[in-house]
């Protein structure tokens, strides 16, 4: 057990706080689930509102001292309605995870059974059962059904979901819930697809757009609202330009069923200074969200392409390699995910290992994957363009395919990083995106 006394301890953690800043300075950071924010949203969230409560739905509080925060919350209502064109909204989920738990909690019992994506075939774990520890099952009791995914197309499977629906019925097992998308999302789910034949077994159908919600803001993604789903829950923090927190969009038949099951349901104070965040971060996207999502893409294409010349095994090439943010490579002829993520993280490459299709059936496990998962979300929201990708490409394939000194790739890497510390497509940037600010 640690002796260090009070004050040499807060020092500690302040002074790790700021190495942890300059290490992503001096970093490529691919993690697909995050971004950086801008000096406004970082403005927004070490507000007074951070201290601050307001249980219920603004305006029908249950503390006092509340009049702006309804106002900004009121605001951050319109804003999100306005670009994901949503006739109800719900801005306070503190997470992506909570909103999912919003609708479990809303539209099923415990006992009821989903249709979600496995995760090898690109779920998240908020989707999955109880015996992996997953949200939906072990929360909710939700049991779940996967849908039959097409490796190659790396997309779930239309005709044999149809057979699997109509097998469930036949087995009393028909499905409460429709659960799309998911942690690995290379592709647009088949919503326009399946929805109206899902609806026909009265399934209620969710769109998790976690990860794309800043690509379908930006109109470059899929439409699930308008393709057949009932509702779209999202995380606000990866393809967006929000804080970390989670949002649900749909339509007015079901506010108040996801009201209630937000509040008191899920949440009992919702982290304000993070939904002030959300909205600043909304109308940041309103004004640049389609440029970015624009060269997010671009960015994603040229990456997998990169890579892909360099002897790597990107998934989803039949396709094109991706139609979002995110890249998934074969790494097994390498070695294994977990160990290529902290030899590239040595590098200050900063990436994760990720389960894809065939690993649970060859005994490969989460710790040591056969594939690794990229993300260009944040490099493109630091101003880089597609000739950078190839020069990421370029970093990765030093370490993973030709063994070269890591700690002299992290040297190459801290160079490369000196002309991308601003954050872009934003209305203000007087300071970078990793700079460490001292408010003391």
């Amino acid at each position: 057990m640690s002796r260090s006394s009070p004050r040499s301890s807060y020092n500690e953690v302040l002074s790790m706080l700021k190495t942890h800043n300059q290490w992503f300075a001096n970093s490529i950071p691919l993690i697909a689930s995050e971004n950086v924010t801008s000096p406004a949203v970082r403005e927004a969230t070490i507000s007074d509102f951070a201290n601050r409560y307001a249980e219920g739905w603004p305006g029908e509080r249950v503390y006092a001292g509340c009049i702006y925060i309804d106002e900004v919350e009121f605001k951050c209502m319109e804003l999100a309605k306005k670009l994901f064109k949503a006739e109800f909204v719900d801005v306070r989920p503190i997470s992506g995870v909570v909103a999912n738990l919003a609708i479990y909690s809303a539209f099923s019992n415990p006992g009821d059974t989903m249709m979600a994506p496995s995760i090898p075939s690109g779920g998240h774990i908020s989707h999955g059962k109880k015996e992996h520890a997953g949200t939906a099952g072990l929360v909710h009791g939700l049991d779940i059904e996967f849908y039959p995914f097409d490796a190659e197309e790396m997309t779930i499977d239309v005709d044999k979901t149809k057979e699997k629906v109509k097998e469930l019925e036949k087995a009393g097992k028909i499905p409460k819930l429709a659960m799309f998308g998911g942690s690995v999302f290379l592709f647009p789910h088949p919503v326009k697809e399946l929805a109206d034949f899902l609806k026909s077994y009265n399934m209620f159908v969710n769109y998790d757009g976690a990860h794309v919600a800043g690509l379908i803001a930006g109109g470059q993604f899929q439409d699930p609202l308008r393709e057949g789903a009932d509702a779209m829950t999202m995380s606000t923090h990866k393809t967006l330009f929000g804080p970390q927190g989670g949002m649900v969009c749909s339509f007015e038949k079901y506010g108040e069923s996801i009201k209630k099951a937000t509040f008191p349901g899920m949440t009992s104070n919702h982290h304000l200074h993070h939904m002030a965040g959300k909205a600043i971060a909304y109308a940041e996207m309103l004004e640049f969200g389609k440029k970015y999502a624009v060269q997010v893409i671009k960015n994603a294409k040229a990456l997998a392409e990169a890579l892909n010349s360099s002897g790597f095994t990107v998934l989803g090439e039949k396709r094109g390699f991706t139609k979002s943010h995110q890249i998934v490579v074969n790494v097994l002829s390498f070695g294994d995910g977990g160990t290529i993520e902290a030899d590239l993280e040595k590098a200050n490459i900063i990436v994760n290992r990720q389960l894809i299709p065939g690993d649970i059936k060859a005994g490969r496990n989460y710790f040591h994957p056969g594939g690794m998962r990229l993300g260009v979300a944040e490099l493109t929201r630091l101003g880089m363009k597609e000739s950078n990708m190839k020069q990421v490409a370029e970093f990765i394939k030093k370490v993973v395919i030709d063994k070269k000194d890591k700690k002299k790739i992290a040297l190459e890497v801290k160079k490369f990083r000196k002309d991308f510390q601003k954050v872009r497509y934003c209305f203000e940037s007087k300071h970078g995106g990793y700079d460490y600010i001292k408010i003391r």
